[in-house]
């Protein structure tokens, strides 16, 4: 953990500790009454930027806005690292130790471990991070909800308009991890299914790799018309960048970057980024509501504006507690699932993301949205960077609910 989680951590023990000051009974019935969310995810590495400490800052101002109800609400945070081990062993300690639910945990193979943690200990976990759509498929449970965005969402935005471009022969750089491997399949599919080809894909290890020269001359070697980057965060970024020295575009390839936030078209500047085209479920300038959103979001994240994922951090968070306060803090903490079941049973509504459903195998639904980079003359100044191309309704972004084959919805 960094030094910042372990003050986080630090700080609930103290709080811990002044409760055994009270009178047991009413230091006993103070924690029973108390909701805690621990948000686990990338706090130092490649995906630092998406989330990491932007994502606790977007589930406190959920916390905040949503008030006291007749119960308390701690947050606490750590860094899985992007290691399953890490990311098993923190959400174990958590659980045991009085944690409720747990929020965001990006990499698709932590965040496949820790679902698996939260089924065995009948605990809630909502996924933000996380990608693969294997979460609501082949690997769905009856405690996770998956928010915000899957693999099967970006292949079929971003990976169908690259086909109807014309971008018909495709050759994939992969991360080599569950996300990427998802991400590689499911565009693929896509790609298939609109009559193009798939010439190869080269899988690089994951988080080791900064270095794309390689993988990028592989690409340029098959001659296909399109570079599908399965990648995320700071692999997406150096990708691009390293396309760009190489003269990659210059020779008529196009660039599909499968996954891209916000913070990574920054990083990237609009000199590199522009014309790129991307899918999101969020945009801070998309409407009123999230323009209203990211306003109450300043004094938090300062010069930084929301993305898709720490937004989603707020979204589920809220929803969550409005469920808390609907069923009772005791049938809460009582069953994981019945949380989810309730939370599923009501209706989402909030400035981030709109009005949106659960669906039965735990997949959030909401619009996406095909983006396009703004060229620096278009911008208008900081964030400023995308231009809307076309919308997917809700019930059309995401894989059918009869195509997932969902075992716990079979028994």
């Amino acid at each position: 953990m960094t030094e910042f989680n372990r003050r986080s951590l630090m700080g609930g023990v103290a709080a811990t500790a002044a409760l055994g000051a009270l009178p047991r009974s009413r230091a006993r019935a103070q924690a029973a009454n108390t909701i805690r969310i621990g948000v686990l995810n990338d706090q130092s590495g490649p995906y630092r930027d998406i989330s990491g400490p932007y994502g606790v800052q977007c589930a406190m101002q959920a916390v905040a806005e949503f008030g006291n109800r007749g119960f308390n609400v701690e947050v606490i945070n750590a860094d899985h690292q992007n290691r399953p081990d890490v990311g098993i062993n923190i959400a174990r300690q958590w659980y045991d130790q009085g944690v409720d639910v747990i929020v965001d945990v990006p990499t698709s193979s932590v965040g496949l471990a820790v679902a698996n943690v939260a089924r065995e200990k009948n605990k809630a976990y909502l996924n933000t991070g996380s990608a693969t759509s294997d979460l609501t498929g082949a690997q769905c449970s009856p405690n996770t909800i998956h928010w915000m965005y899957d693999t099967y969402m970006l292949a079929k935005s971003t990976g169908a308009a690259m086909v109807r471009a014309g971008g018909d022969s495709w050759y994939f750089i992969t991360a080599d991890y569950a996300f990427g491997h998802a991400l590689e399949r499911d565009t693929g599919n896509f790609v298939r299914s609109a009559g193009g080809r798939v010439l190869g894909a080269v899988r690089y290890p994951f988080p080791a790799t900064t270095d794309f020269s390689s993988f990028l001359v592989q690409a340029q070697a098959s001659r296909a018309k399109v570079i599908g980057f399965a990648n995320a965060g700071a692999d997406t970024i150096n990708s691009i960048k390293q396309a760009a020295e190489f003269g990659v575009t210059r020779r008529g390839t196009k660039l599909a970057a499968l996954l891209m936030f916000l913070p990574d078209v920054h990083s990237i500047g609009l000199d590199t980024a522009q014309g790129l085209v991307l899918t999101e479920s969020f945009y801070w300038d998309l409407n009123d509501r999230t323009r209203a959103f990211t306003e109450r979001m300043r004094p938090r994240l300062r010069d930084v504006v929301p993305n898709m994922a720490s937004a989603a951090n707020y979204s589920c968070t809220l929803h969550y507690l409005k469920a808390i306060a609907d069923m009772g803090v005791p049938a809460a903490k009582a069953s994981g699932v019945e949380v989810i079941n309730r939370m599923k049973a009501m209706p989402c509504d909030d400035d981030a993301f709109g009005r949106g459903t659960i669906r039965a195998d735990g997949r959030k639904l909401c619009p996406s949205y095909l983006f396009e980079v703004k060229s620096p003359r278009e911008s208008r100044g900081r964030w400023d960077y995308y231009k809307l191309l076309q919308t997917t309704p809700a019930e059309e972004a995401f894989r059918p609910l009869a195509e997932g084959n969902c075992a716990f919805l079979r028994t």
